[in-house]
Protein backbone atom coordinates (compact mmCIF):
# COMPACT_ATOMS: atom_id res chain seq x y z
CA UNK A 1 0.00 0.00 0.00
CA UNK A 2 1.38 3.39 -1.00
CA UNK A 3 1.04 6.17 1.55
CA UNK A 4 -1.66 8.25 -0.13
CA UNK A 5 -4.00 5.23 -0.27
CA UNK A 6 -4.15 4.90 3.52
CA UNK A 7 -6.94 7.46 3.73
CA UNK A 8 -9.09 5.22 1.55
CA UNK A 9 -10.97 5.96 -1.65
CA UNK A 10 -14.27 7.45 -2.77
CA UNK A 11 -16.24 7.14 -5.99
CA UNK A 12 -16.56 10.00 -8.46
CA UNK A 13 -19.32 8.35 -10.42
CA UNK A 14 -17.73 5.11 -11.58
CA UNK A 15 -14.19 6.38 -10.89
CA UNK A 16 -12.56 5.36 -7.58
CA UNK A 17 -10.12 8.04 -6.39
CA UNK A 18 -7.88 8.38 -3.37
CA UNK A 19 -9.30 10.71 -0.73
CA UNK A 20 -5.86 12.30 -0.57
CA UNK A 21 -5.44 14.00 -3.92
CA UNK A 22 -3.35 16.79 -5.35
CA UNK A 23 -4.29 20.24 -6.68
CA UNK A 24 -2.07 21.50 -9.50
CA UNK A 25 -2.94 25.21 -9.32
CA UNK A 26 0.31 26.24 -7.59
CA UNK A 27 2.42 24.79 -10.40
CA UNK A 28 1.72 27.84 -12.57
CA UNK A 29 3.55 31.13 -12.10
CA UNK A 30 2.74 33.90 -9.59
CA UNK A 31 -1.01 34.59 -9.27
CA UNK A 32 -1.61 31.35 -11.19
CA UNK A 33 -0.40 33.05 -14.35
CA UNK A 34 2.44 32.18 -16.70
CA UNK A 35 4.99 29.37 -16.49
CA UNK A 36 6.48 28.03 -13.25
CA UNK A 37 9.68 29.56 -11.93
CA UNK A 38 11.22 26.08 -11.88
CA UNK A 39 9.73 23.74 -14.47
CA UNK A 40 11.83 20.76 -13.38
CA UNK A 41 10.56 21.15 -9.82
CA UNK A 42 6.97 21.36 -11.04
CA UNK A 43 7.33 18.15 -13.04
CA UNK A 44 8.97 16.48 -10.04
CA UNK A 45 5.96 17.30 -7.85
CA UNK A 46 3.54 15.72 -10.32
CA UNK A 47 5.73 12.66 -10.64
CA UNK A 48 6.01 12.33 -6.85
CA UNK A 49 2.24 12.72 -6.40
CA UNK A 50 1.53 9.75 -8.66
CA UNK A 51 4.38 7.69 -7.19
CA UNK A 52 2.88 8.24 -3.71
CA UNK A 53 -0.32 6.53 -4.83
CA UNK A 54 -2.47 9.61 -5.47
CA UNK A 55 -5.08 8.88 -8.15
CA UNK A 56 -6.94 12.23 -8.08
CA UNK A 57 -5.36 15.33 -9.66
CA UNK A 58 -7.31 18.59 -9.79
CA UNK A 59 -6.46 21.11 -12.50
CA UNK A 60 -7.91 23.57 -15.04
CA UNK A 61 -6.87 24.95 -18.38
CA UNK A 62 -7.34 28.47 -16.99
CA UNK A 63 -4.43 27.84 -14.60
CA UNK A 64 -1.62 29.58 -16.43
CA UNK A 65 -3.60 29.54 -18.71
CA UNK A 66 -2.78 26.12 -20.22
CA UNK A 67 0.33 25.76 -18.03
CA UNK A 68 -0.70 23.13 -15.48
CA UNK A 69 -2.45 20.94 -18.04
CA UNK A 70 0.58 21.00 -20.31
CA UNK A 71 2.85 20.08 -17.39
CA UNK A 72 0.56 17.20 -16.45
CA UNK A 73 0.59 15.93 -20.01
CA UNK A 74 4.38 16.25 -20.34
CA UNK A 75 5.19 14.18 -17.28
CA UNK A 76 2.25 11.77 -16.87
CA UNK A 77 0.95 11.05 -20.40
CA UNK A 78 0.09 8.33 -21.35
CA UNK A 79 -1.94 8.20 -18.16
CA UNK A 80 -2.40 5.24 -15.89
CA UNK A 81 -5.90 3.75 -15.99
CA UNK A 82 -6.05 4.37 -12.23
CA UNK A 83 -5.50 8.13 -12.55
CA UNK A 84 -8.49 10.49 -12.56
CA UNK A 85 -7.92 14.06 -13.74
CA UNK A 86 -10.57 16.55 -12.65
CA UNK A 87 -10.68 19.89 -14.42
CA UNK A 88 -12.94 22.93 -14.24
CA UNK A 89 -14.47 25.47 -16.59
CA UNK A 90 -16.40 28.71 -16.24
CA UNK A 91 -13.60 31.29 -16.32
CA UNK A 92 -10.95 32.61 -18.68
CA UNK A 93 -7.80 34.60 -18.04
CA UNK A 94 -7.14 38.04 -19.43
CA UNK A 95 -3.73 39.14 -20.71
CA UNK A 96 -3.41 41.12 -17.47
CA UNK A 97 -3.90 37.91 -15.40
CA UNK A 98 -7.49 38.87 -14.60
CA UNK A 99 -10.15 36.23 -13.96
CA UNK A 100 -13.19 36.67 -16.21
CA UNK A 101 -16.56 34.97 -16.43
CA UNK A 102 -16.80 32.49 -19.33
CA UNK A 103 -20.04 30.56 -18.99
CA UNK A 104 -21.77 30.87 -22.35
CA UNK A 105 -22.34 27.65 -24.29
CA UNK A 106 -19.65 28.63 -26.81
CA UNK A 107 -17.14 29.53 -24.10
CA UNK A 108 -17.76 26.29 -22.21
CA UNK A 109 -17.35 24.19 -25.36
CA UNK A 110 -14.11 26.02 -26.16
CA UNK A 111 -12.86 25.43 -22.60
CA UNK A 112 -13.65 21.72 -22.78
CA UNK A 113 -11.72 21.40 -26.04
CA UNK A 114 -8.80 23.38 -24.56
CA UNK A 115 -8.65 20.96 -21.64
CA UNK A 116 -8.84 17.95 -23.95
CA UNK A 117 -6.09 19.26 -26.21
CA UNK A 118 -3.66 20.35 -23.50
CA UNK A 119 -4.17 17.21 -21.40
CA UNK A 120 -3.94 14.97 -24.47
CA UNK A 121 -7.29 13.29 -23.82
CA UNK A 122 -10.29 12.23 -25.91
CA UNK A 123 -12.67 12.48 -22.97
CA UNK A 124 -12.41 14.38 -19.67
CA UNK A 125 -12.95 12.30 -16.52
CA UNK A 126 -14.69 15.00 -14.48
CA UNK A 127 -15.47 18.62 -15.35
CA UNK A 128 -16.46 20.99 -12.56
CA UNK A 129 -18.51 24.01 -13.56
CA UNK A 130 -17.09 26.88 -11.51
CA UNK A 131 -19.85 29.40 -10.80
CA UNK A 132 -18.17 32.81 -10.96
CA UNK A 133 -21.20 34.88 -9.92
CA UNK A 134 -19.24 35.94 -6.85
CA UNK A 135 -15.55 35.12 -6.44
CA UNK A 136 -15.88 35.72 -2.69
CA UNK A 137 -18.14 32.72 -2.21
CA UNK A 138 -21.36 31.13 -3.45
CA UNK A 139 -24.43 33.28 -4.10
CA UNK A 140 -27.79 32.21 -5.44
CA UNK A 141 -28.25 32.33 -9.19
CA UNK A 142 -29.64 30.28 -12.07
CA UNK A 143 -27.16 27.77 -13.51
CA UNK A 144 -29.50 25.97 -15.90
CA UNK A 145 -28.08 27.35 -19.16
CA UNK A 146 -24.37 26.65 -18.58
CA UNK A 147 -25.00 23.27 -17.00
CA UNK A 148 -27.28 22.26 -19.86
CA UNK A 149 -24.46 23.19 -22.26
CA UNK A 150 -22.04 20.95 -20.35
CA UNK A 151 -24.60 18.13 -20.25
CA UNK A 152 -24.83 18.33 -24.05
CA UNK A 153 -21.05 17.98 -24.29
CA UNK A 154 -21.33 15.03 -21.91
CA UNK A 155 -23.92 13.44 -24.22
CA UNK A 156 -21.47 13.89 -27.10
CA UNK A 157 -18.92 11.80 -25.21
CA UNK A 158 -16.46 14.60 -24.37
CA UNK A 159 -17.11 14.53 -20.60
CA UNK A 160 -17.57 11.47 -18.40
CA UNK A 161 -18.85 13.15 -15.22
CA UNK A 162 -19.87 16.66 -14.11
CA UNK A 163 -19.33 18.45 -10.81
CA UNK A 164 -19.96 21.94 -9.43
CA UNK A 165 -17.77 24.52 -7.71
CA UNK A 166 -18.57 27.63 -5.66
CA UNK A 167 -22.25 26.72 -5.36
CA UNK A 168 -25.16 26.79 -2.95
CA UNK A 169 -27.40 23.89 -1.94
CA UNK A 170 -30.17 25.23 -4.20
CA UNK A 171 -27.81 25.33 -7.19
CA UNK A 172 -26.77 21.75 -6.51
CA UNK A 173 -30.41 20.69 -6.40
CA UNK A 174 -31.04 22.52 -9.68
CA UNK A 175 -27.98 20.92 -11.24
CA UNK A 176 -29.14 17.44 -10.29
CA UNK A 177 -32.35 17.96 -12.29
CA UNK A 178 -30.17 18.48 -15.39
CA UNK A 179 -27.44 15.86 -14.99
CA UNK A 180 -25.82 13.65 -12.38
CA UNK A 181 -23.53 15.66 -10.09
CA UNK A 182 -20.63 13.62 -8.75
CA UNK A 183 -18.77 16.26 -6.73
CA UNK A 184 -19.04 19.69 -5.15
CA UNK A 185 -15.98 21.88 -4.69
CA UNK A 186 -16.39 24.77 -2.21
CA UNK A 187 -14.29 26.63 0.32
CA UNK A 188 -14.42 24.83 3.67
CA UNK A 189 -12.03 24.33 6.56
CA UNK A 190 -11.77 24.31 10.35
CA UNK A 191 -12.58 28.01 10.56
CA UNK A 192 -15.18 28.22 7.79
CA UNK A 193 -17.92 25.69 8.51
CA UNK A 194 -20.81 27.14 6.51
CA UNK A 195 -21.17 23.92 4.49
CA UNK A 196 -21.49 21.55 7.47
CA UNK A 197 -25.10 20.62 6.74
CA UNK A 198 -24.39 20.41 3.00
CA UNK A 199 -21.51 17.97 3.53
CA UNK A 200 -23.72 15.68 5.59
CA UNK A 201 -26.47 15.82 2.94
CA UNK A 202 -24.05 15.06 0.10
CA UNK A 203 -22.60 12.13 2.06
CA UNK A 204 -26.07 10.56 2.21
CA UNK A 205 -26.43 11.11 -1.54
CA UNK A 206 -23.04 9.57 -2.36
CA UNK A 207 -21.65 12.84 -3.71
CA UNK A 208 -18.05 13.90 -3.04
CA UNK A 209 -17.25 17.17 -1.31
CA UNK A 210 -13.88 18.70 -2.21
CA UNK A 211 -12.84 21.59 0.06
CA UNK A 212 -10.33 24.16 -1.07
CA UNK A 213 -8.26 26.62 1.01
CA UNK A 214 -7.76 24.23 3.99
CA UNK A 215 -6.03 27.06 5.87
CA UNK A 216 -7.78 30.04 4.27
CA UNK A 217 -9.34 32.88 6.22
CA UNK A 218 -8.18 31.94 9.72
CA UNK A 219 -8.25 34.66 12.36
CA UNK A 220 -5.04 35.14 14.41
CA UNK A 221 -6.76 33.47 17.38
CA UNK A 222 -7.82 30.48 15.29
CA UNK A 223 -4.36 30.19 13.76
CA UNK A 224 -2.80 30.21 17.23
CA UNK A 225 -5.22 27.53 18.44
CA UNK A 226 -4.42 25.34 15.42
CA UNK A 227 -0.67 25.79 15.98
CA UNK A 228 -1.11 24.75 19.61
CA UNK A 229 -2.87 21.54 18.59
CA UNK A 230 -0.20 20.88 15.95
CA UNK A 231 2.55 21.21 18.58
CA UNK A 232 0.81 18.66 20.78
CA UNK A 233 0.57 16.26 17.82
CA UNK A 234 4.14 16.79 16.64
CA UNK A 235 2.74 17.86 13.27
CA UNK A 236 2.42 20.98 11.13
CA UNK A 237 -0.77 23.10 11.20
CA UNK A 238 -1.50 22.05 7.62
CA UNK A 239 -1.21 18.37 8.51
CA UNK A 240 -3.66 18.82 11.38
CA UNK A 241 -6.08 20.77 9.19
CA UNK A 242 -5.98 18.05 6.53
CA UNK A 243 -6.30 15.23 9.07
CA UNK A 244 -9.36 16.94 10.57
CA UNK A 245 -10.96 17.20 7.13
CA UNK A 246 -10.39 13.50 6.48
CA UNK A 247 -11.99 12.74 9.84
CA UNK A 248 -14.90 15.15 9.25
CA UNK A 249 -16.74 12.99 6.68
CA UNK A 250 -15.93 10.02 4.42
CA UNK A 251 -17.07 11.87 1.28
CA UNK A 252 -14.48 14.63 1.74
CA UNK A 253 -11.67 14.50 -0.83
CA UNK A 254 -8.54 16.58 -0.35
CA UNK A 255 -6.64 18.41 -3.09
CA UNK A 256 -3.92 20.39 -1.27
CA UNK A 257 -1.62 22.15 -3.70
CA UNK A 258 2.08 22.81 -3.54
CA UNK A 259 5.02 23.37 -5.86
CA UNK A 260 7.43 21.56 -3.51
CA UNK A 261 8.01 17.80 -3.27
CA UNK A 262 8.88 18.25 0.40
CA UNK A 263 5.56 19.97 1.14
CA UNK A 264 3.71 17.39 -0.95
CA UNK A 265 5.16 14.62 1.19
CA UNK A 266 4.24 16.50 4.38
CA UNK A 267 0.67 16.88 3.18
CA UNK A 268 0.40 13.20 2.30
CA UNK A 269 1.71 12.23 5.74
CA UNK A 270 -1.41 13.77 7.27
CA UNK A 271 -3.24 10.54 6.38
CA UNK A 272 -1.26 8.86 9.17
CA UNK A 273 -2.09 11.48 11.81
CA UNK A 274 -4.39 10.21 14.56
CA UNK A 275 -6.11 13.05 16.39
CA UNK A 276 -7.02 12.23 20.02
CA UNK A 277 -10.62 12.85 21.06
CA UNK A 278 -9.83 15.85 23.25
CA UNK A 279 -7.96 17.53 20.41
CA UNK A 280 -10.73 16.69 17.93
CA UNK A 281 -13.19 18.37 20.26
CA UNK A 282 -10.98 21.45 20.42
CA UNK A 283 -10.72 21.56 16.63
CA UNK A 284 -14.46 20.99 16.16
CA UNK A 285 -15.14 24.07 18.27
CA UNK A 286 -12.72 26.27 16.35
CA UNK A 287 -15.27 27.32 13.75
Amino acid sequence: MTEATRAGTFQLGDLPVTRMGYGAMQLAGPHVFGPPKDKAAALAVLRAAVESGITHIDTSDFYGPHVTNQLIREVLHPYSDALTIVTKVGARRGSDASWNLASSAAELESAVHDNLRNLGLDVLDVVNFRVMLNVGGPVEGDIEAPLTALAELQNKGLIRHIGLSNVTAKQIAQGRTITEIVSVQNMYNLAHRHDDALIDHLEKEGIAYVPYFPLGGFSPLQADALSHVAEQCGATPMQVALAWLLHRAPNILLIPGTSSVEHLQQNIQSVNLQLPEHLLSSLDNMG
